[in-house]
């Protein structure tokens, strides 16, 4: 299983660092490919929950939110959710009773989750654009490693044994260690970035992985799966790999906007 993992980050983490550094287009294509297979699982995780949210329409909904960041940033964002919502409410009653309310109300859930992803692609939009996104990618990544490896090293007390029996406290603190640690090479290589705030956002991108994981897991425990797909060897799927990231790009998003860049 690690020796998976090593493999598919090997050969996935230089195509992704290669587009955020591209950005535009690439970064765009990449986002919505993430997208795309982040909603097929999400819909099957639902699926098995007796709901039958319709995929063509959960597409539709995540392309007009990728659509409307890339041409009109985070302005556009927000008005394509509220159109997002009004179309599914009106295929709701267009093709009731085959699509039923609570149909709609999954295919909603499962378009504005996936929809965060969107907040890599308007990340990128910064000024130094490029460091705030490489950074959210790497808090994330190390949180996750970091969690992994203290929770098996020395994990003892459960975090959440409910929703994720494998979650202890001891690798929660770890995840957070590991975004601080991933913050603080960030301030070494950048030493014009504000040490503070940094300091503070590498505390809460942690938190925030965690609960991005846990909530995946929620979905997950219902559905009585243990992987969201099977994609990525070692890993799982699209959402066992990037579900942390629905929840730290939004963070880094609004945090840099209002304490750091403002």
């Amino acid at each position: 299983m690690l020796r998976q993992r090593v493999l598919s980050a090997v050969v996935g983490i230089p195509l992704i660092i290669l587009a955020v550094w591209q950005g535009g287009l690439a970064l765009v294509l990449l986002t919505g490919a993430i997208m795309l297979l982040g909603v097929l699982e999400i819909v099957g995780i639902f699926e098995r929950l007796q709901l039958h949210p319709p995929i063509w329409l959960s597409t539709l909904g995540i392309l007009l939110l990728l659509g409307s960041a890339y041409l009109y940033r985070d302005e556009g964002y927000a008005a394509a959710i509220t159109l997002v919502i009004i179309l599914f409410l009106a295929v709701t009653v267009l093709l009731y009773p085959g699509y039923t309310p609570m149909d709609g109300a999954a295919a909603l859930m499962a378009t504005l989750y996936i929809g965060l992803f969107v907040y890599l692609y308007l990340i990128r939009l910064y000024a130094d654009g490029w460091i705030w996104l490489t950074f959210t990618l790497v808090g994330t990544w190390s949180s996750d490693t970091l969690a992994y490896f203290v929770g098996r090293a020395l994990g003892r007390r459960h975090l959440a044994p409910v929703l994720s029996p494998g979650k202890t406290v001891e690798g929660a603190a770890g995840g957070i260690a590991g975004s601080v640690l991933a913050a603080l090479v960030f301030l070494y290589l950048y030493p014009f970035l504000p040490r503070g705030p940094m300091l503070i956002l590498g505390v809460l991108l942690g938190a925030a992985a965690q609960v991005g994981d846990l909530v995946e897991s929620a979905f997950k425990r219902q559905a009585g799966v243990k992987d969201a797909g099977g994609i990525i060897p070692g890993h799982g799927g699209i959402m066992d790999r990037f579900d942390s990231m629905l929840f730290t790009a939004p963070l880094v998003y609004y945090f840099v906007a209002k304490f750091i860049i403002s």
